[in-house]
C-alpha cells in the first residue's frame, strides 16, 4: 500500500508557469555567465551585478502563478503523505498549497548574512548595496550557488529513503548532488519519471514507468495511475 509519496521538481515543472530554465544551450543564465552570478567568487567580483541579477529573477516571480503541474501535486495530498524536494528556488509548490517543501538550491525570496549562513530573512523586495544583516555585513540571496555546500541535502536524503513511490518532473536528473537521490531509495519503490525527453531507461530500474509529457500533462496522467 502506497503511504509515502516523495516528488522531485526541478526548472520545467515552472516553466509552464513561464520560468525560464537556469541555462540556455550557449551555458547563459539570462545573457550572464552563470559563474558571473551563481558563485562566491561573482558575487565577490560584482556584487551589484549579482545582486540586480537576483532582483530580476524575484520581479520575475511575483508576476507568475503556480501551474497545473502545481496544483496536482497539492491534490496528492489527499491521498498520500506528499513530500517535495525541488531544486527551484522559486515559491511556486508553497504558493499552490503544497504542505512540505524542501529547497536543495535555496529559495529566491529569502536572503542570508554573507558571514552567517543561519541569519536568514524572508525578503520580497529589491537587495542592494548596503542592506545589511544584524552583524554588520552585507546581505546575499539565500541561494545555493556554484562550489557552495547543499545543506538540505541530508534531509532530502531522509526523506527519499523513507519513500513508497519517488515521482521525478521537470528534472533531467543530470545536476548533481539533486540527481544522487534516486540512488538512496528502497530497492522496492516505484518511480515514475515525467518528461516529454526523458533521460533514463526503463531497463536501467524495475520499478520505473516513464511518462513522456511536460509536466501538467504527466502529472495529470500520475494522479490517475496513483489514485484510481
Amino acid at each position: 500500500m502506497i503511504k509515502k509519496v516523495v516528488v522531485l521538481t526541478g526548472a520545467g515543472i515552472s516553466a509552464e508557469s513561464g520560468i525560464k530554465t537556469f541555462r540556455d544551450s550557449a551555458g547563459l543564465w539570462e545573457g550572464h555567465n552563470v559563474m558571473e552570478v551563481a558563485s562566491p567568487r561573482g558575487f565577490y567580483k560584482n556584487p551589484a551585478l549579482v545582486l540586480n541579477f537576483y532582483n530580476q529573477r524575484r520581479k520575475q516571480l511575483q508576476m507568475v502563478s503556480p501551474n497545473i503541474a502545481h496544483l496536482n501535486l497539492v491534490t496528492l495530498e489527499r491521498y498520500f503523505d506528499v513530500k517535495i524536494i525541488t531544486q527551484n528556488v522559486d515559491d511556486l509548490h508553497e504558493r499552490a498549497g503544497s504542505s512540505e517543501v524542501i529547497h536543495l538550491h535555496g529559495e529566491l525570496l529569502k536572503v542570508r548574512s554573507s558571514i552567517d549562513e543561519n541569519i536568514v530573512l524572508n525578503w520580497n523586495k529589491e537587495l542592494v548595496l548596503g542592506d545589511l544583516c544584524l552583524k554588520g555585513s552585507q546581505l546575499r540571496p539565500h541561494i545555493v550557488w556554484f562550489g557552495e555546500s547543499v545543506p538540505m541535502l541530508e534531509k532530502a536524503i531522509e526523506i527519499t529513503q523513507e519513500a513508497d513511490v519517488l515521482v521525478v518532473v521537470g528534472t533531467s536528473l543530470q545536476v548533481y548532488p539533486a540527481a544522487s537521490l534516486i540512488d538512496f531509495i528502497k530497492p522496492n519503490t516505484r518511480i515514475y519519471f515525467i518528461d516529454p525527453q526523458p533521460a533514463i531507461l526503463e531497463r536501467n530500474f524495475s520499478n520505473l514507468t516513464i511518462i513522456k509529457e511536460v509536466a501538467s500533462v504527466g502529472t495529470s496522467q500520475l494522479l490517475s495511475l496513483l489514485v484510481d
